[in-house]
C-alpha cells in the first residue's frame, strides 16, 4: 500500500499536509472513509478470537509477521473510518525495520492530523490498541 522509498515521516508529513487541504472535518471524515478503501479486504479465514485487537469498539483484525527484517501486517475493520485509520498505520509501519518502528512518534502524527480534537474516545483507543498490537511484534 505505501511507497517503500519512502520514510514514515515523508509519507506521515505528506498525509498531514493532504489532511490540510480540507477546511473542515466533515471532508477529512469522508477523506479518512476513503483511504480505508485502499485497505485490501483480509482474508476470512484470518479473521480469528487470535488475531482480534482487543480495546477497540469495532472489531479489528491484525495478523503481522517479518521479512527481510521488515514488519510485514494486514489489517481489516467493520468500520471504514477504522479502516482509515488503518492506511496511516500502515503508512507508518508498513515494511519498516524494528529501530524505525522504535523511533516513530505516532502520537505526534495523531496530533499533526488532528486525530487527538476529532476522533471519539472511543476511535482513540482503538488507533492506540492497533498502535501497541504493532509495537508488540516489534
Amino acid at each position: 500500500m505505501n511507497n517503500k522509498a519512502q520514510t514514515p515521516e515523508i509519507a506521515l508529513t505528506e498525509l498531514s499536509e493532504s489532511f490540510g487541504l480540507f477546511g473542515d472535518w466533515e471532508d477529512r471524515y469522508r477523506y479518512l472513509i476513503d483511504l480505508g478503501k485502499r485497505i485490501p479486504p483480509m482474508d476470512s479465514v484470518l479473521k480469528t478470537e487470535e488475531t482480534l485487537v482487543r480495546g477497540c469498539t469495532s472489531k479489528v483484525w491484525m495478523v503481522a509477521g517479518w521479512q527481510d527484517d521488515r514488519l510485514k501486517f494486514q489489517a481489516d475493520s467493520d468500520a471504514q473510518i477504522i479502516k482509515g485509520l488503518i492506511y496511516i498505520l500502515d503508512l507508518a509501519y508498513q515494511n519498516r525495520s524494528r529501530a524505525e518502528i522504535e523511533s516513530l512518534d505516532i502520537n505526534k502524527t495523531f496530533e499533526d492530523l488532528g486525530l487527538d480534537r476529532h476522533l471519539s474516545p472511543n476511535r482513540r483507543n482503538g488507533f492506540f490498541s492497533m498502535v501497541e498490537r504493532i509495537r508488540s511484534f516489534a
